[in-house]
């Protein structure tokens, strides 16, 4: 996508704040205008998930009803782009739309982040993520929610009416996951508006150490899967990808999601 078509669709205000790049110790950090990380990427492993939450992020990958899944993604709130390069690079399956508010974000983030350019599998769309579900005809097997403007708000991206939209728009055995904000004083009704949106279908992982709190929603059918079915589809995605998803099942099996040595959503 070039300059022009980025700055010039005038279908979005470009925000205010600033978007700042920082390095130290070999990891290469994403700012908006304050010292709020909102991605990061190791310099010597470009497309390796840095921080813990973009890889708790990847915990339906161990949920997939197939090996083909998740063929079709949508990605709201492009950032450094770790999560896109993840699944573009490793699952080449899934074909990825990203909607992205601020239309500086795509060439910061190829310049600095390695993004790679659009082609037959990756999709920039330059606005509002909300407006996009909300008016959008398509559906998606996996659609992932990581959306914050600089004073870590997600706005329009933490209502009712757009969890019930995401959920109008999975296909068949499609699931959401959300990045949401352990810290910020309304986590728990952002949470509860989730829940009410898939009737209960969805599980929150405890806060990260960062702040961040993941949630996913279960499918239409539900969710039933053993532990040692999870861990064993875990060590497959380490050795093909490096990513490490098992102290994560930990995490959930110590959260009590897993009763019986099955997890339930």
């Amino acid at each position: 996508m070039g300059l022009d078509a980025l700055f010039g669709a005038g279908r979005v205000k470009t925000p205010r704040n600033s978007i700042d790049v920082s390095e130290a110790a070999g990891v290469r950090y994403l700012h908006f205008g304050s010292e709020w990380v909102q991605g990061a990427m190791r310099v010597a492993r470009p497309f390796a998930l840095e921080l813990e939450y973009t890889r708790e992020m990847m915990l339906p990958l161990l949920l997939a009803p197939d090996e083909g899944w998740p063929p079709r993604v949508l990605a709201i709130g492009l950032g450094a782009g770790s999560v896109v390069k993840f699944l573009h690079r490793y699952c080449p399956q899934s074909s990825i739309t990203v909607v992205e508010i601020d239309p500086r974000m795509p060439a910061m983030a190829a310049l600095h982040f390695r993004l790679p350019r659009e082609d037959e599998r990756l999709e920039i769309v330059i606005g509002d993520g909300a407006q996009f579900v909300a008016e959008s005809d398509r559906k998606w097997d996996l659609i992932l929610v990581d959306g914050y403007d600089h004073r870590a708000r997600a706005n329009a991206l933490d209502t009712a009416d757009f969890h019930r939209a995401c959920r109008a728009r999975l296909a068949f055995e499609g699931r959401v996951c959300l990045n949401l904000f352990g810290r910020s004083r309304g986590f728990r009704a952002s949470a509860q508006r989730i829940l009410e949106a898939h009737d209960g279908h969805a599980l929150v992982l405890p806060s990260l150490d960062e702040g961040n709190a993941i949630c996913i929603t279960g499918t239409e059918l539900g969710t039933r899967l053993d532990l040692g079915t999870l861990r064993a589809r875990a060590q497959q995605l380490r050795s093909q990808t490096t990513l490490n998803l098992l102290p994560t099942l930990s995490r959930l099996e110590q959260a009590g999601y897993c009763p019986g040595g099955v997890l339930t959503i």
